[in-house]
């Protein structure tokens, strides 16, 4: 993935594609890998860096919802447990099954979770991760070492998938290019262009870098922006009804010391109705989520301190080790883009499945959705076009499509484990001038990492790096400040950059970064 041949397939392309897909988070990067897969030409175009926004954000489950299955909505669980089957046998260097334990009180408890999780285990049919099973009060406390004896009488069993969200999206990328798609980040739609009947036959676009703007043609253009899509229905039609009710989901990383052993927490009743989950994730613990309405999206959204008491308060009630706000390592918001519903309806009851609008225009929109069903996400927008615009039937190829990188039985203890099979030649590229030396030994971190991530991830500024090519930033926001000069420097000798650009750099990540320092 190489940003200035990518560009330059915009630039010299006076071809018409198949799909213009606008936004480069989870649903944008599912649309292009199933269009790109059944021989579409494809440009996918984000304004930022990709997954700058919900979708670095997540929970890093890949999992059914099991809250969802309490409300109902047996066939969005069902979708769900498929696809996170599929997710763990198409990227098993990222997805990986993670045993959970729910605390139980009282014998109604142990019996309401025991059948409700045998179901979720049976709707995933033979893509199961595992039997849900109920545990004994003292094996609950030998599995989960730092558990609150108090608080419990037994535990329920269950397993759902671990991943890391931005890995999978820049491995996703890959195998979309590897199958002729064109995508670039720092590049906005900034126009629409419309034939005399008002139907939609391309975009214009900004190359926030190179300060260029081109007109791309397409077939299809698709809005898949998330918690911006009301913006780019604003920019087809002034008038366009609100389609987005976002909510904030705030998440807390503490030290391992919270979460010792290798099983995650659910705890399904908290004060304000939503489940928190304790994961462990990249030798981290994450602590969420919160579910708070919002008015305004932003790509950089803001914990309220309200949010993290709740989380610290909710933790604390559970753990023998109480966390502290000196605890946290790093706090993290993410929006999430819910479908609109009626007034009156908590977020946390709107239904997580993804929608399509049909604009008058000929545009796509989808809203909602999780990462967990992307695939089928893009399955589903495709199946769309292909019935809206005439076009043949194709079947889908990404059930079983391999994800680049893909590597099975990676060694968790390995720090460069979720490169997979990328991760051969960047040792390579370690061995060469010295690239091996370390810059950052708690976050494990190789100067070969930065200059992988620049020539092949498409890392275009020190927070690319920190945040999403690795994971420092989430794991650890202060360590990450400290590496930023070091990172910023290799990448400017990468990029041909000079000192200013550097300090410019550093400054830039400060800024964003101190969000996620208590």
């Amino acid at each position: 993935m190489k940003r200035s041949e990518m560009i330059n397939k915009i630039s010299k392309n006076s071809k018409e594609f198949d799909f213009i897909i606008i936004g480069g988070g989870a649903t944008g990067i599912g649309i292009a890998l199933e269009a790109s897969a059944r021989g579409y030409s494809v440009v996918l175009l984000e304004k930022s860096d990709f997954t700058k926004s919900t979708s670095s954000k997540s929970t890093k489950l890949v999992h059914g919802g099991v809250r969802y299955l309490a409300q109902g909505d047996v066939g969005l669980v069902r979708e769900a447990v498929v696809e996170r089957g599929l997710l763990t046998q198409n990227a098993p260097h990222l997805v990986k099954n993670q045993s959970f334990i729910i605390p139980t009180h009282g014998l109604f408890d142990e019996l309401q979770y025991t059948v409700g999780l045998t179901m979720y285990d049976l709707l995933a049919g033979k893509l199961s991760l595992g039997r849900s099973k109920r545990i004994s009060k003292a094996k609950t406390l030998k599995r989960i070492s730092t558990i609150n004896p108090e608080k419990i009488s037994a535990g329920v069993v269950y397993h759902d998938g671990q991943f890391d969200d931005t890995r999978l999206a820049i491995n996703t990328l890959q195998s979309a290019t590897e199958l002729g798609a064109v995508v670039i980040n720092y590049c906005s739609v900034n126009g629409l262009l419309k034939d005399d009947k008002g139907l939609i036959t391309g975009v214009k676009v900004f190359d926030e870098e190179g300060g260029k703007q081109y007109e791309i043609k397409g077939k299809q253009v698709v809005n898949a922006t998330g918690v911006f899509a009301d913006d780019v229905l604003m920019m087809d039609s002034p008038n366009a009804k609100k389609t987005i009710a976002p909510s904030q989901g705030v998440h807390l990383v503490l030290d391992k010391s919270f979460l010792p052993d290798n099983d995650a927490i659910m705890i399904p009743k908290t004060d304000d109705g939503r489940v928190l989950f304790l994961v462990p994730w990249h030798g981290r613990v994450v602590v969420g989520t919160t579910d708070t309405p919002i008015k305004e999206e932003s790509l950089e959204p803001i914990a309220l301190d309200e949010e993290i008491e709740f989380i610290l308060n909710t933790a604390a009630r559970y753990l023998t080790k109480a966390p502290k706000r000196s605890d946290v390592l790093s706090v993290f918001a993410g929006l999430r883009p819910l479908a609109a519903t009626q007034e009156g309806k908590k977020t946390k009851e709107i239904s997580r499945s993804h929608k399509i609008f049909t604009s008058a225009s000929g545009m796509l929109t989808m809203v909602g959705g999780k990462w967990t069903t992307f695939r089928k996400m893009g399955e589903d927008l495709v199946d769309k076009s292909e019935s809206k615009n005439g076009w043949t039937k194709k079947p889908t190829k990404t059930k079983h499509l391999k994800i680049h990188g893909y590597k099975e039985n990676p060694d968790h203890n390995n720090p460069l484990y979720f490169y997979g099979s990328d991760e051969a030649p960047i040792l390579e590229l370690a061995k060469i001038n010295g690239n091996n030396k370390v810059i950052s030994k708690s976050l494990q971190v190789i100067e070969a990492q930065v200059l992988w991530a620049v020539e092949h991830e498409m890392c275009r500024t020190v927070e690319d790096f920190l945040a999403r090519r690795t994971r420092c930033q989430l794991l650890d926001a202060r360590e990450s400040v400290k590496m930023a000069p070091r990172v910023a420097k290799i990448m400017a000798e990468k990029l041909g950059q000079d000192e200013a650009w550097q300090a410019k750099q550093v400054e830039d990540y400060i800024n964003v970064t101190m969000n996620y320092i208590l």
